[in-house]
């Protein structure tokens, strides 16, 4: 089933620009060098159950429909910039800062959907969000502006949302094991280091790759492009989007460097995934 992807941010935990920087990219006038922090939304297309009366279980799975991969810390804007009005589910890369911090913003899409929002996460960043965001879980909260309503769910294996399969794909953020997702024939591997030889397999056959590329130099827990190129010939997908970038690449000459099929991601890219 053909469904779309946006990047809703294609930015490091600093963003781009970065405060107080006077560098050529934080200043430039290239809308693809402004880039929020990471996020992405999935848009499956309808797939209306006719036996179901809009109660049971198999209804709701017909329903899903938009899956937000990490409530970064932009989110708001991202929102507000893509009209966003919806969100059925979420998936959780893991718990830093900047794929968390906007949660909160949750509570409106609740407000607007008048339901809770399940979410999914491996078993450390559901302890990691328990933690930071006890305040929602706390019934001595005063509920006064509201609170986010959500379901914690634990990953384990494979999954479905909806009409599609989600396979988590384990990778590593430096020593820290953390999850990439893939869809269909599409995969998102962002804040990777390194790819496991487990996993491997779970990316063959993928034609459209979101993968990390930080910036030229080396890092303890991102790839540098030259190590994302590397990873992007290994699974071989037809396109190939670098994410997670810094200010120290400019988008134009950064692609234009880079082998033929892949290319820097920027914010409110959207790709039509076949399946």
């Amino acid at each position: 089933m053909p469904f779309k992807v946006t990047l809703l941010g294609t930015g490091t935990s600093y963003g781009v620009p970065m405060i107080g920087c006077e560098c050529e990219v934080c200043h430039s006038a290239d809308p693809r060098d402004r880039r929020l922090r990471t996020s992405v939304l999935i848009e499956l297309p309808a797939s209306p159950d006719p036996s179901s009366d809009g109660r049971n279980a198999s209804a709701v799975a017909a329903n899903v429909r938009r899956i937000l991969i990490d409530t970064s810390s932009d989110l708001r804007a991202q929102a507000l910039t893509h009209d966003i009005r919806r969100l059925d589910a979420i998936l959780f890369t893991h718990s830093h800062a900047d794929h968390i911090l906007g949660l909160d913003e949750v509570r409106r899409f609740n407000r607007l959907q008048k339901e809770a929002i399940p979410c999914y996460s491996d078993a450390r960043t559901k302890a990691d969000l328990q933690r930071t965001f006890a305040y929602i879980f706390d019934e001595g909260t005063p509920r006064g502006g509201g609170l986010p309503k959500i379901i914690l769910n634990e990953i384990v294996g494979p999954f479905s949302l909806g009409s599609i399969g989600v396979v988590p794909v384990p990778i590593m953020h430096g020593s820290r094991p953390i999850l990439g997702f893939r869809i269909g024939s599409f995969a998102y591997l962002t804040d990777c280091s390194t790819i496991p030889d487990t996993s491997w397999p779970l990316l063959e056959g993928v034609q459209t790759l979101v993968l990390d590329a930080l910036r030229d130099r080396p890092h303890t827990t991102h790839f540098s492009v030259a190590e994302a190129v590397k990873a992007a010939e290994r699974i071989g997908a037809v396109r190939t989007y670098f994410t997670h970038i810094s200010h120290e690449l400019g988008h134009e000459v950064t692609s234009a460097r880079l082998p033929r099929g892949v290319e820097l991601a920027y914010d409110g890219l959207v790709l039509e995934i076949d399946n």
